[in-house]
């Protein structure tokens, strides 16, 4: 099966460009992003925080049934236009990937249709490339099906 979240990672090159058109109108799609209750549904993650604002922090932790934190990530906001771009830095806990920058642009193909471009740069290619060993291009495809089944029920 074809993943609809296209992956791309450039041999040499310490950053990843990520991009996923969705059957949705670009409002729902940056809500998706930015609403606390919405990231969660679609995630699986709870959030601890999100401040939607220029230097804001965010977040999110998921715990297994019996209450171990299995994923803790944060950072901070640098930028944020809504429905247009969000920059920000992501920090994995546990693991060797370093600080990350994320410059999410949004925008409408239609109406109907919209699209994120996600540009990920980390510190160094060895981290970017520990990335992409793990299932990432499966795991991002999932939580984006995922984005567009919950905001699908919203339009």
């Amino acid at each position: 099966m074809e993943l609809k979240t296209k992956v791309n990672a450039e041999e040499g090159k310490h950053d990843l460009l990520i991009t996923r058109e969705f059957d949705l109108p670009l409002e729902l799609l940056f809500k998706a992003f930015t609403e606390p209750e919405l990231i969660e549904q679609w995630m699986g993650t709870k959030v601890l925080k999100f401040e939607g604002k220029k230097f804001g922090g965010w977040q999110f932790e998921t715990s297994d049934p019996k209450g171990n934190v299995v994923f803790k990530a944060d950072g901070v906001i640098h930028e944020f236009s809504p429905n247009k771009r969000i920059v920000r830095t992501f920090e994995m806990a546990g693991v060797p990937f370093g600080v990350q920058l994320e410059v999410s642009e949004f925008e409408a193909v239609t109406n109907e249709t919209s699209r994120v471009n996600m540009h990920v740069i980390f510190e160094t290619v060895a981290q970017r490339d520990e990335q992409l060993k793990l299932p990432f291009k499966q795991g991002i495809n999932w939580a984006h099906n995922r984005l567009e089944e919950v905001m699908s029920k919203l339009k």
